[in-house]
């Protein structure tokens, strides 16, 4: 298992299979991973085991680090396409994530108008009020759904603490179509149990919270990086693409809708 944890606050850029030259934003802990999710085939490893360090960059830490590199970048005419919170875990955890987001607006605007803000989140965050409008502010909120049954949704993503898929579906709903919808398919089994979220059950149900929730944009991928969990199947093209003419024969609000593998 060769996981990921990023170690400074501003990473890359790099190439993103779905935002293009993306210039990524860590704002948790730089030698642990910090999440309510555990999922199965994170890029940064399992949280257990990862909980010493804590201490989570400050807002001046962030809005400097961020300008310094911005600066940099803009003297050589190199800006990226995307500004890109991520890193080792959920960055709406962070307790001024607002106010960061904020900072990074005028930064933007200010140094690289061309560059979108987008943030990485598994929406379930989104009841702070706080949260969901700083996520509004932003050029592209990319908002995880990986099962919308229950039971798979438990144990692709292992969410800690409560977690609803009805409530997931109605904070989506807030959003009123302005937002991505990420979904990662994949299968294989877990603590000895199989499972396959492109099973047809599986796609139907999602389809369903697709439909309700009418995203804008709909990102289909499968992984594409080592995993913790080592018993992981990758869809193949062709299986994102049936998946993917399953969505345009529902989508009748005309959201774009982008597969990577």
């Amino acid at each position: 298992m060769a996981t990921t944890l990023f170690h400074n606050i501003i990473f890359g850029p790099i190439q993103s299979r779905r935002l293009g030259v993306s210039l990524g934003v860590n704002l948790l802990p730089a030698h642990g991973k910090w999440c309510n999710f555990d999922c199965i085939y994170c890029e940064c490893g399992w949280n257990a085991g990862r909980r010493s360090d804590r201490r989570l960059p400050a807002r001046k830490q962030v809005r400097d680090a961020l300008q310094d590199k911005l600066q940099s970048m803009q003297q050589r005419n190199t800006l990226p396409d995307a500004i890109t919170f991520s890193g080792n875990g959920e960055p709406t955890l962070h307790p001024q994530f607002a106010e960061i987001m904020d900072d990074t607006i005028a930064l933007r605007n200010r140094l690289a108008p061309h560059t979108k803000i987008c943030v990485l989140s598994n929406a379930t965050n989104l009841g702070d009020d706080r949260v969901f409008h700083a996520l509004q502010k932003t050029d592209k909120p990319i908002l995880k759904m990986d099962a919308a049954i229950e039971s798979s949704a438990r144990r692709i993503n292992q969410p800690q603490g409560g977690y609803a898929i009805a409530r997931v579906v109605e904070q989506l709903q807030r959003f009123k179509g302005q937002f991505t919808l990420q979904t990662l398919f994949l299968r294989g089994s877990f603590d000895g149990v199989r499972f396959d979220n492109s099973a047809p059950g599986e796609v139907e149900k999602w389809l369903e919270a697709v439909r309700q929730t009418r995203p804008r944009e709909i990102m289909l991928y499968t992984i594409n990086r080592d995993t913790p969990a080592q018993t992981l199947q990758k869809l193949t093209k062709e299986e994102l693409l049936a998946i993917a003419q399953k969505v345009a024969a529902v989508n009748t609000w005309g959201a774009t809708l982008q597969v990577a593998e």
